[in-house]
This record gives structure tokens, C-alpha cells and sequence, in this order.
């Protein structure tokens, strides 16, 4: 069986250009997020593109860090590309327009690009075949692996394409590819994109000191990636027995397993499982996830399914955003209306948080940033001036480095009265004074500045 296994791939194994050609006008096409995305395979089908040997197509993309061709305006402009998670590769012509930024929540993505946008063709990194013919697609299964399974079980013809690269890691869970199942396997050993570390600041430092706080023993949490999940994963490493669940695995679960805070034990759904959709890190994470039974990638509807989130006890949901008002809206893709990034899994994890048995939902930012001039600004606003992501009925805990509050279920006055205290001081007497002339609140209402914190 393995020699039938082996002679299936070699008669599917072509160049990048032949397998190229495979793709035709009029095709809608899934690239997978990271890592995930096949490098050599889209230099190739850029050149068509460029070339104008494909009309029609149309993309969707998220986080693009390795097919940097699909990005140039000569080539994004000759196909339909719509950006699920802006990078900073496709941030340029997103905010031109070239590219168009599509509001997504992760989890809805493979039923919209099946039932509503008919994509018919899925490109994916995997690892090489095993003898049984199996792939691992684990590197990023995200939402392309779903938009896969889902047509396959509506009856629906998929091409589907492999970049097999040989420092792809094997991972356990659902994410696999049969040979049987791949219309071409193209060849490429590229190194893997290595996310580097970014030091937390004195700001992430505080603010995760406010969220471990409300972290019991034998949490799931879910993180996000950058120096802020870090740095609540340094301030998680006392705790014991955490699991994870989550729409990225990152290096801050390396550290808490690293630190025998990471077991997983007490997981009340598949304990002794670190489960993700998404691998994305250093190198180290990647040999750490490689054939380990602890851990297991899915696609991103199992994985950021309200309804699967809310079967683990104590699920703490942390991630960062970029601007909030006084209402408890929130903004997390992008700078007041330029498209910025995405909002990814926030909303899905926000809502299973919630319906969680002891589950709590954290939205952090910092209270204020520094322009080019020097200027300091207020990240909190009196009314949002963007594109909102998270609701203000959703919002649990909004955390900045002056402290964490809790703002679900409470009105006006009482909002305005706790998001102005983790405000930055200098912007908070500007903000109860906006609360009042647009009657957020009546202007008889008494909000105590001086009593509130005022050092980090």
C-alpha cells in the first residue's frame, strides 16, 4: 500500500509552473494565514497573473507574510484580493484600496467563502507525506482546511494544492490531507518564518498584572501574539494546571509549559490537549509542536466556535486592542478608519468566554500613544471614530496599565465612571467633561478624578 501511496505522489509532484497552470480564470482561491501560505507555488501563479494569463480570480488572504508578489499594485490589481487580516505587506495597498480589507469573524469565514462566495481552490503548506499518504497542513490550518472539508461534504469539487516543505512540522488533530484527496504537490524546503520575540514594556508588564489577577488555577486561556500575551504569560507562571485553547499557539504557551504552569490537566473538554488552528513563532515552537501527542490543530470553526469555547470551565479569553470609547466600543483592525490588521478570532472568543462556566473575556490596550510631533493622545475616546469590532454589550473587562475594570451589564454612568479610571491621567478630567456635553451621562453626575490611579 505504501508503494501505491508513493507512486500517486510522484505522478502528482510537478514545478511550480506546471502546477501553476492548473489554476484557471474565474477561480476563487484560499490562502491560509503565515507560514501557511505556499511561497514558491504563488511566485509562480503571480507571474500568471502579471502576465495576464488569469482574469477573474479573486483571493482571500489573512496575514500574509510569505507571498509577497500577490501584494505588488501591478499584480493585486489584476485579481479581486481581499484581505481577512492585514500584514505589513498588504497594509500599503490595503490602505489604497488596491487591496480590499474584508471584516471577518474567524469563525464565519469557511461558511461565507463556501455558501456565499463559491471558492473552489484551496493552497496550503503541509509536511511531507507519511506512509500511510497523509499530510499535516498544521502550520496554519485556519480557515482554508475548513472551506476544504466543508465543500468536500456538500459534494462540491476542490482543487486542492500542497507546497510539501520538509521543515513543516507534523502535528496532531484535524488538519490532514490525503493524496488521494490533492489535485498537485509542489516541492519546496524554504525556512520557516520565525516571529522574533518583542520585550515587554513597563506597559504590558502592568496591564498583565491586572488580567493574571483575575486568572484562577486550572484556567484555558486563549492569547494572542505579541509582547503583551507575552507578558501575560510571564505573569501566568505561578499559576497551575493551565490549558489552552486558542486560536493561535504562540511562544507565551512554550513558556508557561517550559515553567510546569501549562498542563492542561484540568481541561473540562479535551484535557491534556493544547489545541490551536494556527502554529506561528520562533523556531523552537515549531520543533516543540513537531509529532507531540500535547498538541492538536484544527480548523477555525472548530476552533473558534462560541459553542466549543464555552465547553472549557474557566476559559479566559486575553487579547489586545487598539482604541475604546466610553461606551465600551472597541476598536481592533484599524487606526480611526484606516485599515490597520483584522479582528480575527476576538469576537468568537469574546462570546465564548462569556457563555463559559466561570469564563472572563479581556480587552486590553494602552491608554494613551505619542504621534511624530511628540504629542501624547488618549487611545480611549469619548465616541469611537472607526470601525467597531467588539460591541459594547459584549465587553467584559477592559484593562489599560492603570488598572482592569469590568463594564459588562452596567449603564452609562457607570461606565464612564471606570473606563475614565484606567483612562491616562491627563486625558481623564477632557473625558468626564466630553461624557457630559454629549450627555453620556447628566451633567450633575460626580466623578471623583483625584481619588483614581495615577502612576502605572
Amino acid at each position: 500500500m505504501t508503494n501505491r501511496w508513493q507512486k500517486l505522489y510522484q505522478e502528482k509532484c510537478l514545478d511550480a509552473d506546471a502546477a501553476a497552470r492548473l489554476i484557471e480564470n474565474g477561480d476563487r482561491i484560499s490562502l491560509p494565514t503565515a507560514n501557511g501560505t505556499p511561497r514558491v507555488l504563488w511566485q509562480a501563479i503571480a507571474k500568471r497573473i502579471e502576465n495576464d494569463e488569469l482574469r477573474d480570480c479573486e483571493l482571500t488572504v489573512g496575514l500574509n507574510l510569505n507571498a509577497p508578489d500577490i501584494c505588488k499594485p501591478e499584480i493585486a490589481s489584476k485579481v479581486y484580493y481581499r484581505d481577512g487580516y492585514i500584514s505589513p505587506l498588504s497594509r500599503p495597498m490595503a490602505q489604497k484600496g488596491i487591496i480590499d480589507p474584508t471584516p471577518f469573524r474567524f469563525f464565519d469565514i469557511p461558511r461565507t467563502l463556501v455558501e456565499d462566495r463559491d471558492y473552489n481552490v484551496v493552497t496550503m503548506t503541509a509536511s511531507p507525506m507519511d506512509k500511510h499518504g497523509w499530510f499535516s497542513a498544521a502550520l496554519n490550518c485556519s480557515h482554508s482546511y475548513s472551506v476544504t472539508r466543508r465543500r468536500w461534504e456538500k459534494g462540491l469539487p476542490t482543487k486542492v494544492f500542497l507546497e510539501v516543505n520538509e521543515n513543516a512540522p507534523t502535528v496532531y488533530g484535524q488538519n490532514h490531507f490525503h493524496i488521494t484527496e490533492v489535485t498537485a504537490i509542489v516541492e519546496a524546503n524554504w525556512d520557516l518564518i520565525a516571529l522574533p520575540r518583542v520585550e515587554p514594556s513597563e506597559k504590558d508588564v502592568a496591564i498583565a498584572s491586572y488580567i493574571a489577577e483575575h486568572v484562577p488555577d486550572g484556567a484555558c486561556v486563549q492569547l494572542g501574539i505579541g509582547s503583551l500575551p507575552d507578558a501575560v504569560g510571564k505573569q501566568l507562571t505561578n499559576k497551575k494546571d493551565l490549558g489552552c485553547h486558542s486560536e493561535m499557539i504562540v511562544d507565551a504557551y512554550l513558556d508557561l509549559y517550559k515553567a510546569g504552569a501549562l498542563t492542561n490537566r484540568k481541561k473540562t473538554f479535551m484535557p491534556h490537549k493544547s489545541v490551536g488552528t494556527i502554529v506561528v513563532g520562533s523556531n523552537e515552537l515549531y520543533e516543540f509542536v513537531d509529532n507531540n501527542p500535547g498538541v492538536e490543530v484544527h480548523g477555525i470553526d472548530f476552533c473558534a466556535d462560541p459553542s466549543i469555547i464555552a465547553r472549557h470551565d474557566n476559559f479566559m479569553a486575553i487579547n489586545a486592542i487598539t482604541e475604546c470609547d466610553l461606551g465600551g466600543q472597541c476598536i481592533s483592525e484599524s487606526m480611526g478608519i484606516k485599515p490597520y490588521s483584522g479582528i480575527g478570532g476576538q469576537a468568537d472568543f469574546v462570546q465564548g468566554a462569556w457563555q463559559s462556566k466561570g469564563g472572563k473575556a479581556f480587552l486590553a490596550l494602552y491608554s494613551s500613544y505619542t504621534d511624530k510631533k511628540g504629542e501624547l493622545h488618549s487611545k480611549i475616546s469619548p465616541v469611537a471614530n472607526g470601525w467597531i469590532a467588539i460591541s459594547r454589550w459584549d465587553v467584559q473587562y477592559l484593562a489599560t496599565e492603570y488598572g482592569c475594570v469590568y463594564v459588562k451589564g452596567t449603564g452609562m454612568r457607570e461606565r464612564v465612571k471606570n473606563i475614565v479610571s484606567i483612562a491616562h491621567p491627563d486625558f481623564r478630567e477632557w473625558l468626564v467633561y466630553e461624557a457630559k456635553r454629549l450627555n453620556l451621562i447628566d451633567s450633575t453626575t460626580d466623578i471623583n478624578i483625584k481619588n483614581m490611579r495615577k502612576v502605572i
